[in-house]
């Protein structure tokens, strides 16, 4: 994505919620009244986003890459986050984010990628309160468009795009993970397929490769920040 596809002013980024603010809003009646995904109810992920972040820590190389990459001249100084409580891959660097903010000094701000309504279109509707925001970063694969996120997007200090991140890193091969899971068994009814790759799902979520995952996002969102800045934009 070039300069061009968007353009963030100071007024408009401030609009966004700081880490602290976000949690508060999550467990929010405006924000729990909100459909989840696919239309469901939302819960309260406060208390588990909370206790990720506080036992989140970056390495010392990963912080010395960011304290070296914000020293830089057009360094990252402001980072946008969108990003929905209800998806397992904005929870999984939801807490990891504000770490690297911390590290490297910069400004955090998050916002939201649907409105009251669960979007499940290929590109937000005008109503929605950031379809701005979310526009400007669609994933782009085979002709077709898709709202993915989480989006982490960071900016110099006068609100140059550097680079973004998107959903999950380069190594989780959630796709085909999820196909694998999906896929029904020998002698499994299509409703005990649902039901077992449900659990596989959650008892993969809840196993030690969330925290890898999240460290490889971490990695790659350090390293293509690196390449940005030494060598320049892919385009």
């Amino acid at each position: 994505m070039s300069q061009s596809q968007i353009t963030l002013t100071p007024e408009r980024f401030a609009q966004g919620m700081t880490f602290e603010q976000y949690l508060g809003f999550i467990g929010s009646p405006e924000n729990l009244r909100r459909e989840g995904s696919g239309g469901a109810a939302r819960r309260d992920w406060t208390a588990y986003l909370r206790e990720r972040y506080q036992r989140t820590r970056l390495s010392e190389a990963q912080v010395a890459a960011m304290q070296w990459l914000a020293s830089q001249p057009n360094g990252p100084a402001k980072i946008l986050m969108i990003a929905e409580e209800w998806s397992s891959d904005c929870r999984r660097d939801l807490p990891v984010v504000p770490r690297l903010a911390e590290a490297g000094g910069a400004e955090l701000r998050i916002f939201t990628r649907d409105g009251d309504r669960f979007s499940a279109s290929p590109a937000p509707d005008a109503s929605a309160p950031n379809a701005d925001l979310m526009t400007a970063f669609l994933r782009r694969r085979d002709g077709q468009t898709f709202q993915s996120i989480p989006v982490v997007a960071f900016f110099s200090r006068d609100f140059r795009l550097l680079y973004h991140y998107l959903e999950f890193p380069a190594v989780y091969h959630k796709d085909r993970i999820r196909a694998h899971q999906q896929a029904p068994r020998a002698g499994e009814s299509a409703e005990e397929a649902q039901k077992r790759s449900g659990a596989e799902f959650t008892a993969m979520l809840e196993s030690p490769m969330l925290d890898v995952w999240a460290d490889a996002a971490v990695a790659e969102m350090i390293s293509l920040l690196y390449e940005r800045l030494v060598v320049g934009s892919l385009e």
